[in-house]
């Protein structure tokens, strides 16, 4: 998910009651909630594609859900006593508790995968024990709705608290509707995606992706037995409606790209692609995209030039 909506995970669960258990607890929470991400550090040392394949990977599996809460516990910690020394630590906080520091940032760098995984993106839960991507296909990955709600409530619970009324309750209860909220939304994709695998052509996989804004609706996308990815918004070398522009032709990844992609770009994009397959566009040249992210708004950022290859050859064992 978006770094907004860690954060205001993280601030409301601090207006939950946690903020009571250490000082600090605050930044303990929100930037525990947002430091998985840290991993955004390879955007200055990667090239182009390179990061797809190394996102969501080593700071989200289980060592670093460890690892990085108790760095940040220290590192707040020693801050608190930093400012004591120096004489500048705010007379109203609370006594700071290492334990509790490290806890409530172990539970911020929880929620982290925990919502990373709602979304069709997918993540590597296990990393380094295993490169397995795990998929949730339950919300977009900027979930408006969400904000509204866990925003507000933030702001409610704040307002109730310097009036000196129960500024817990609402934190709370607004946990519980996102809860459900989410949980509706991954009934809604799982039926989705179990009623696109009983209609022609029946597909060898479907994945019922959430859309912006309207989590009532998904994009449903299947693939074929020949290895064709289809979509309820785009369908591939036959129709051309949709999202699929006139003149290129869709097809399945032609068979010298497994031969090519030893190393590299294009190596990190097939290793991090659910849904790849090949674009042969007017002049000839092929264009290696994933079926998740078509939209005309973000496919060239998930998008790479294959040379030497055409559409002429398709994988005889091409799946998800």
């Amino acid at each position: 998910m978006d770094n907004l909506t860690h954060s205001l995970v993280g601030a409301l669960l601090r207006q939950a009651g946690l903020k009571r258990k250490t000082g600090l607890a605050m930044p303990a929470l929100i930037i525990g909630a947002n430091l998985p991400d840290v991993d955004a550090a390879c955007f200055f040392w990667l090239e182009g594609i390179e990061h797809l394949g190394f996102r969501r990977g080593i700071t989200h599996g289980p060592p670093a859900l460890v690892l990085l809460p108790l760095v940040l516990a220290g590192l707040l910690w020693g801050f608190d006593r930093w400012q004591a020394k120096r004489g500048t630590r705010p007379e109203g906080r609370l006594p700071v508790s290492f334990k509790w520091l490290f806890l409530l940032s172990f539970i911020g760098c929880l929620t982290h995968p925990t919502l990373d995984w709602l979304n069709v993106y997918g993540i590597r839960l296990l990393e380094p024990f295993s490169s397995e991507w795990f998929y949730g296909d339950t919300l977009f990955i900027i979930d408006v709705w969400l904000w509204a709600l866990m925003g507000f409530a933030t702001w409610f619970s704040l307002m109730r608290e310097k009036r000196a009324e129960n500024w817990t309750r609402p934190a709370r209860l607004a946990i519980g509707v996102a809860l459900v909220y989410i949980a509706g939304n991954g009934v809604f994709s799982a039926y989705v995606r179990d009623m696109a695998r009983l209609h022609e052509p029946y597909p060898v996989y479907a994945i019922a992706a959430p859309v912006p804004f309207a989590f009532w609706e998904r994009e449903t996308i299947i693939l074929r037995e020949d290895g064709i990815w289809l979509s309820t918004h785009w369908t591939g070398p036959d129709e051309g409606r949709g999202y699929h522009e006139a003149g290129t032709q869709v097809c399945a990844l032609p068979k010298m790209i497994r031969h090519i992609a030893k190393d590299g770009e294009l190596a990190a994009f097939l290793f991090w692609s659910r849904a790849p397959f090949a674009e042969q566009t007017k002049d000839g040249s092929v264009i290696l995209r994933d079926a998740r992210f078509y939209d005309p708004r973000a496919r060239d950022r998930f998008a790479i030039a294959v040379p030497n290859a055409s559409c002429e050859e398709p994988l005889d064992d091409q799946g998800s």
